[in-house]
């Protein structure tokens, strides 16, 4: 079964410039995510899919492959995540070449590593999912949201009003980091997630948004702590 890694990274961040490459503790932060898909033993192949001569460079400097660059469609802000998948996908058949299984893992990902990887791909396999990917749990019930009306606060859901928090379901969302799909689905649903959807379930700890310099910060020392947290279990 061939599967393809592929690092989503063009060059046109405007809220952090260069954020592909931008300086995590010590080396661009594209590398965390090629190292992990390269560690994990997992891929026949581990691509970036870039439009920028810069980040080709790194990211060749780390042993990932960038056999084309991204076209001009698909390198402004109204490009998606399937978008580029599609492309890279036709242009790895021009070449002869075909997967059964890609994992899109993002450049800004650096709580990715290589057992988080295998352990989602175990899964991916054995049940048969469309897509596998990484959540976390909301901290705060999502059922006792509230928003305004006009100047009042209400709430979204007035039934959980007076529900105690432990009462209440969890409920996840996506964290943003990988997702292995299956290449015959997803070209059939050009979709990142569909009915036949799996999770591996990751801790607060383990993820970070990072739009802002205060997330990159954030993210920062999150990872710190992990590595640590890790270092003192073993």
């Amino acid at each position: 079964m061939a599967s393809l890694a592929i690092i989503p990274a063009r060059g046109g961040s405007k809220r952090i410039p260069k954020k592909n490459i931008k300086d995590f503790l010590g080396v661009p932060i594209i590398s965390y995510s090629i190292k992990s898909a390269i560690n994990s033993e997992l891929f026949d192949e581990v691509m970036v899919s870039t439009d920028d001569e810069e980040i080709k460079n790194i990211a060749e400097s780390f042993d990932a492959k960038v056999p084309f660059l991204r076209g001009n469609s698909n390198s402004d802000d109204f490009a998606t995540l399937a978008d580029v998948l599609q492309e890279v996908l036709a242009c790895y058949k021009e070449e002869g070449k075909e997967f059964t299984s890609v994992c899109c893992i993002l450049p800004t990902a650096p709580f990715v590593n290589s057992e988080k990887l295998i352990k989602s791909f175990k899964i991916y396999q054995q049940e048969k999912f469309d897509t596998v990917f990484p959540v976390l749990e909301f901290s705060y019930p999502i059922q006792r949201a509230l928003r305004f009306e006009g100047e009042n606060i209400e709430m979204v859901e007035e039934k959980y009003l007076n529900s105690r928090s432990q009462d209440l379901e969890a409920r996840y969302h996506d964290s943003g980091q990988f997702y292995w799909i299956n290449v015959e689905r997803f070209l059939l649903e050009k979709k990142m997630f569909t009915a036949n959807s799996g999770a591996i379930v990751i801790s607060e700890l383990e993820a970070q948004d990072i739009d802002t310099i205060t997330d990159w910060k954030l993210a920062e020392i999150k990872y710190q702590m992990m590595l640590k947290n890790e270092k003192n279990n073993l």
